[in-house]
């Protein structure tokens, strides 16, 4: 006989019995393989990404192409130092494999899933956080080959990316028999803020990321029946290097927190979606923003 003591009633009716495990689990990527792209720089928001899925028990692909952090203003990082500092996060017998390539090259997504893939026994989640930055300009100053070069690398890898990923075996649509036994897999894109205000001086990376944004129901509807959810983040004004002191006192009204986002900020919701407590969020663009306001002057 059980007790008011022992159990608890929910609003449905049913009860949560004490015995059950209390708390969340702290390892919810446990056993999963996790392929996150543009994880080249320890300040980055890829590294963050690779990082807090470790924490969380993942293996983690890590792809980086170090050459575009080289033609940057903030250069490059020493890319074995990047994945050393992912191994300091890796649990147990969770392990790290890094991929180099440059996403903008034909046949490069698929060959980056499929080399994943293989050396790691399976993909589980894929992160999509590659990014051109520049060069870009306005739209006086914009050439079909700057718009062509964003939409290589901001778009369509991001769409070959999850189109290798979800072709993997284990992801086909299952019949109704099989439907509880699938595993559950989870792609998350990286958009911007361009839906939310402009981006100066940056037509041709807005265009591209508009372009994710918008694709995401679709791909989402897509894929939902082989177990596969699709969502978008928009990671708001990150510092990753290349904020200066300038642009943090011109802004600072407009950060009620008082500072820009950390790379970490995006990476703990990035990584949630992967989990299987957001198994029933999919196909929706969600800002991460820290309530950053751009009307504020």
């Amino acid at each position: 006989m059980t007790t008011d003591a022992q159990h608890s009633p929910r609003p449905d009716g049913d009860v949560l019995s004490d015995a059950l495990p209390a708390g969340r689990d702290p390892l919810p990527l446990a056993g999963r393989m996790v392929l996150v792209t543009g994880v080249s720089r320890r300040i980055g928001i890829g590294h963050a990404i690779a990082c807090r899925a470790a924490d969380y028990g993942a293996s983690i692909v890590a792809h980086h192409y170090r050459p575009h952090d080289v033609s940057q203003p903030w250069g490059a990082d020493d890319v074995e130092a990047v994945m050393a500092s992912i191994r300091t996060h890796l649990v147990g017998p969770a392990r790290l494999i890094d991929i180099p390539a440059d996403l903008a090259a034909p046949g490069e997504p698929a060959r980056v899933v499929e080399q994943a893939a293989t050396a790691a026994g399976h993909l589980d989640a894929l992160v999509c956080n590659q990014a051109m930055s520049s060069p870009d300009g306005p739209l006086g100053e914009m050439t079909e080959a700057v718009l062509d070069a964003h939409w290589a690398v901001d778009a369509r890898a991001s769409i070959l990316l999850a189109q290798a990923f979800a072709a993997q075996e284990g992801f086909a649509s299952p019949t109704p028999q099989e439907t509880g036994r699938r595993r559950h897999g989870a792609i998350v894109f990286l958009t911007s803020g361009q839906g939310l205000g402009p981006l100066p001086g940056e037509i041709a990376y807005a265009a591209a990321k508009a372009a994710v944004a918008g694709v995401t129901l679709t791909i989402a509807d897509e894929l939902i029946d082989a177990g596969i959810t699709v969502n978008t983040v928009n990671p708001g004004p990150v510092d990753t290097g290349y904020v200066t002191e300038a642009d943090r006192e011109a802004t600072a009204a407009m950060f009620p927190q008082g500072r820009w986002g950390e790379p970490d900020d995006a990476a703990r919701l990035i990584t949630w979606l992967l989990t299987d407590e957001a198994r029933w969020i999919t196909g929706q663009v969600i800002s991460s923003e820290g309530g950053f306001a751009r009307w504020r002057h």
